[in-house]
Formats: structure tokens, C-alpha cells, sequence
């Protein structure tokens, strides 16, 4: 039993030292404002800002107070909790949202034929002549595509997307945190496939109605203009991302409509809050206790929450960014960011766990390798930004490869040059492959370091007198009001007598025992999530129109618009 309480800390384990989890709770930090919490309070703002008419920025500071407000008095508990209440609500609303917008374009059928023409009144020609922009893809219906195609390349989807979700899913603290929180080993195996089922509905319940958004409101939703997108949503660029708020206040009635913002923005801030503790955790676990040794529990509280508060301030400062990056879409943006970062981490943790001969050597320079490539690629990124469709493409041809290819590339680059690295250098001692591996993971031996104690709070010896112990405590814990009340606003809690039947309890939930039935309940759920998932790809990357179907449907809506020649000043 290691008490590891961060994927950084399962690094010190692992490798020894401490540059490599450093690193890590680093990286996982700039992550989190790259990725997470701007995007998060932009995408709630915007929710807002639908609902309320508000300005972006007064819709922002509001979501940042009261999501604060909500994790300096909740904690990981009431974040679970109150997820689970979310959730049941959240897919309620959004079926009934799904059936209202079928209903309001016509059913299926007429949604597909009814997408391919939603184009705004106002289109221009692309910066070659040789297209109209502001009309769907041609491919629209289709989820995987062809090798060259610029959205959602097949090759690149399977490949490259694959880094980015195992970062985000298997090595991520927000996710992983939840897991460790779990009862036991079948617990939170359970958790992730029910959350696997639960990943399968979106296509339905978030994609088709951004669908029909675009449908029901192709001058706003799906405007090509700057001077409208910029009246509208207040981004030049692109007004996609008003797609489900512009269909929750528009064909809701008006409780439901109410029901579902408050289930949004309380879903957003859930999702901020979990951010916000797993940053407070990796930051005063991983980082403050190598700057100040031994520091007290109401300190690292303390800290851990001013340390929310700037990283809120610089999440907001970013915004501006994402508006302007990857033509406005926050999905793309999400994606392509944590393409240029995030597979150098998840190099280093599957092969930490799958390979016992990488050393701290391989990991670390492989580390080093692929954020140096990475931050080349995004700042490149950054100051190329990706044109309008009037727009000439004048990018660097680097920057023009797509992110998901690139981080294909990275992701066995980095694979390479960590793998050579840890050949080339001695290898690891052998106690710390000790139930830190896959292969070794039943080992029972005792390792070298399990007695040191290392940001830890171990058992505390009991006297014979179980009942004199149990006095102590109950004397420690009469405080006065004033002391009682400054331990509740910091978070403190009292210091408890732990019992050897608590100690067994602490030994059973470290255990990776399981009954036959539970392995059988878990493995068929999870090959019949791959299964569905597997078809569902297959079936929506097949097109339901032929060229000339599609062609006919693109004249028929020409002559529904007009189409203007753009020119930048």
C-alpha cells in the first residue's frame, strides 16, 4: 500500500526522484488552463450569455465566483455527488431537447436532407473561387474520412486521437482522482464502463441536436459574415459554439428551458469545480512540498486554494485565444491543444506500466523530447492562425498538417526516443518495479522504500487501552467556537486515533481481488461498449447521399443565398 494519492506521485514510485512528477503536475497545470478551465468558462459564458443577454466577460466572472465559492466549501465529496444527480438529469433533458428538435425540422430523414442545405442568406466565395463557403461539408454525415480530408481524417482519428485520450481518460488527476475514490478495484472498474455506456450517447443527445440548430437557424448558428457572427455571438469568426444554447431557449418550452440552462451551468461549474481540486491537489502535493518542506495541513489548504484563484485569473486572460483559434470551434481547439502536448504523457505512463525495463532516464528525456517538439508545433500554431474560408492559406506547411496526424507523429516519436534512451542507460533497481507494473502487480514483496514516509500521515502507535486512546481523541477535539468555526472555513480536520480494524479496512480496499461474477459482469459490458462503439462508426462513416444527390441539394440551396466576394482590409 504506496498511499499514492497523484498520478505524479505513482511516477516517484515507479522511477524514484522527483523531476519526472514535477514535470508532470507542471504540464497536467497548463493543461488544465489550455484545455479545461478557459474552455469551460467560455462554453458556460456563452450559455449565459444566451440565456441572460449578458456580456461575455460579466458572464464569465460570475460562473468563476460562485464555482469558487463551491469548491472551497464542497470538496471531492460533494463534487461526486452532485455529479450523479447531474447526470440523470442532463441525458433526460437532452432526449427530450433530441425528440423536440426532430420534431421541429421534420423527423430523420428530413434533418439529413435539411443539414445539407442550411446555408446562411449571406455566403462568399472562398479565397480560390472555386467554392462557396458558409455551406456544410460534403461529408457531413459521414464520421470517418477520407486520409486528406482537413476535419476528421480516418487515419488521423485512430492514430493520433488515441494519445489525447488516453492522456485525458487513463492519466489525467481530474479523472483519475474519481477512480481512486472508489471502494474497490471492481468499483471503479464499473464506474468507467458505466461512464463508457454514458459516452455513447452524445453523438445523440449533443451532436445531432447542434444539428439542428444549424437547421432551425442557419443565419446565426451557422453564419459566415464577420459583422453578423460579431453582432451575434460577439465572435467574428464563428457563432458554432451557440449551437445548443441557441435550441435550449429556442424550442424548450419555458420550465424546461429553465431546467436545462440551470442543469448546463450546473454541470460546467461540476466539471470547474473537480478541475479546480484536482489542480489544488497536484499543486501542493507535487509541487509546494519540494519549496517548502512539511507544511501543515491548514497551509497546504490555504495554498491550494489562493493557488485556484490565479489559475482562474490566467484561465480567463486566455480566452480571448480560443475565440480566435481553429475558426472559433471549441472541440477542435480542445483537441488540437491537448494533440501538441498531451501523447509524450501517455508514451511515458503506458509504457511505465507495460514495459519493466524503462528507466527515469528513458521517461524523462522522452518527456523533454516531446514538449520541445509539441510547444514548436503550438506556438507555430498560435502565431499561424488557421485562415477563414475567403481567406488565403499562407501557413507553413508544418502548421498545416493536421493536428491529429502530428500527434500520431509525436506519439511514436516520443515512444522511440524513450525506448532508445532507456536501452542505452542502466536499468531501474528492482524493488520499484514492484507492484508499480502490470507483470507485477500481485507482487507482494517488500519494497526498500515502503517504510519511508513521504508527504504521508502514517498509522499513530496505540496503547494497550483501546478506551484511553479513544479518550485522548475525544478530549483533542473540544475546541472553542471561534477555533471550530476557523477549522470549517479552512477545511481542517481534527487529527484521529486510527484503529487496527480501520488498518484491515485500509488493506482491503488496496486489494485487486475479484469474484468470478463481477469479472464476468465487467468484461461483457465491456466488449459490448466496443461493440456498439464499433458499429456506430461503421454505420455513420458510410454517406447516405451519392455526389449527385449531394450536388443537387448545394444548387438548390445557391439559389436560396447570396453569394458575395470577400475582401479583407
Amino acid at each position: 500500500m504506496f498511499k499514492v494519492r497523484t498520478l505524479p506521485e505513482y511516477m516517484v514510485k515507479r522511477f524514484g526522484g522527483t523531476r519526472i512528477s514535477t514535470y508532470l503536475a507542471v504540464l497536467s497545470l497548463i493543461l488544465y488552463i489550455f484545455t479545461k478551465i478557459s474552455v469551460d468558462l467560455y462554453s458556460g459564458a456563452i450559455f449565459v450569455q444566451q440565456a441572460l443577454d449578458w456580456n461575455l466577460y460579466v458572464s464569465i466572472g460570475a460562473l468563476v465566483i460562485i464555482t469558487i465559492i463551491c469548491t472551497l466549501i464542497g470538496g471531492l465529496a460533494a463534487v461526486i455527488y452532485i455529479d450523479v444527480l447531474q447526470v440523470i438529469i442532463m441525458i433526460a433533458g437532452s432526449a427530450v431537447l433530441l425528440f423536440k428538435g426532430l420534431n421541429a425540422v421534420g423527423g430523420w430523414d428530413a434533418l439529413m436532407t435539411s443539414y445539407m442545405q442550411s446555408t446562411p442568406n449571406i455566403t462568399f466565395w472562398s479565397a480560390d473561387n472555386s467554392s462557396v463557403c458558409g455551406f456544410p461539408s460534403k461529408d457531413a454525415w459521414t464520421m470517418l474520412r477520407e486520409p486528406t480530408n482537413p476535419d476528421l481524417p480516418w487515419p488521423g482519428f485512430i492514430l493520433g486521437q488515441t494519445p489525447a485520450s488516453i492522456w485525458y481518460w487513463c492519466a489525467d488527476q481530474m479523472m483519475v482522482q474519481k477512480v481512486l475514490s472508489a471502494k474497490s478495484l471492481s468499483h471503479a472498474q464499473g464506474g468507467t464502463i458505466l461512464t463508457g455506456w454514458f459516452k455513447i450517447l452524445p453523438m445523440f443527445l449533443l451532436v445531432i441536436p447542434g444539428m439542428i440548430s444549424r437547421v432551425l437557424y442557419p443565419d446565426t448558428v451557422g453564419c459566415i459574415d464577420p459583422e453578423v457572427c460579431q453582432a451575434v455571438c460577439g465572435n467574428p469568426v464563428s457563432c458554432s459554439n451557440t449551437a445548443y444554447p441557441a435550441l435550449v431557449m429556442g424550442i424548450m418550452p419555458t420550465g424546461l428551458r429553465g431546467i436545462m440552462t440551470a442543469v448546463m451551468l450546473a454541470a460546467l461549474m461540476s466539471d470547474l469545480t473537480s478541475i479546480f481540486n484536482s489542480a489544488s491537489t497536484l499543486f501542493t502535493i507535487d509541487i509546494y512540498t519540494t519549496i517548502r518542506k512539511n507544511p501543515s495541513e491548514r497551509e497546504q489548504l490555504n495554498v491550494g486554494r489562493l493557488f485556484m484563484i490565479c489559475l482562474a485569473a490566467i484561465s480567463i486572460g486566455w480566452i480571448p485565444l480560443i475565440q480566435e483559434m481553429q475558426g472559433g470551434q471549441l472541440y477542435i481547439y480542445i483537441q488540437s491543444v491537448a494533440s501538441y502536448l498531451s501523447p509524450p504523457i501517455a508514451v511515458v505512463y503506458c509504457l511505465a506500466i507495460l514495459w519493466k525495463r524503462m528507466n527515469e532516464k528513458g521517461a524523462f528525456f522522452g518527456l523533454m523530447y516531446g514538449l520541445l517538439v509539441g510547444i514548436i508545433r503550438m506556438i507555430l500554431d498560435f502565431s499561424f492562425k488557421e485562415p477563414r474560408c475567403m481567406d488565403l492559406d499562407t501557413r507553413p506547411f508544418i502548421v498545416k498538417i493536421h493536428y491529429m496526424y502530428f500527434a500520431a507523429f509525436l506519439f511514436f516519436s516520443t515512444a522511440l526516443v524513450t525506448v532508445v534512451i532507456s536501452l542505452l542507460t542502466e536499468a531501474q533497481p528492482e524493488y520499484m518495479l514492484i507492484r508499480t507494473t502490470f507483470a507485477t502487480r500481485w507482487d507482494t514483496s517488500e519494497r526498500e522504500d515502503q517504510l519511508a514516509v513521504e508527504n504521508c500521515v502514517e498509522l499513530q502507535p496505540l496503547d494497550n487501552d483501546k478506551e484511553k486512546n479513544i479518550k485522548g481523541t475525544r478530549e483533542k477535539s473540544e475546541k472553542g467556537v471561534v477555533k471550530k468555526i476557523l477549522d470549517f472555513v479552512s477545511g481542517t480536520t481534527e487529527e484521529q486515533v486510527v484503529l487496527p480494524e480501520q488498518l484491515i479496512r485500509y488493506q482491503d480496499l488496496s486489494s485487486l481481488e475479484q469474484t468470478v461474477f463481477q469479472k464476468a459482469v465487467l468484461y461483457v459490458n465491456l466488449l459490448l461498449i466496443i461493440g456498439i462503439s464499433i458499429f456506430f462508426y461503421i454505420y455513420f462513416s458510410i454517406n447516405p447521399f451519392s455526389p449527385e444527390e449531394i450536388q443537387y441539394l448545394r444548387d438548390a440551396a445557391m439559389n436560396k443565398t447570396t453569394t458575395l466576394l470577400f475582401s479583407s482590409i
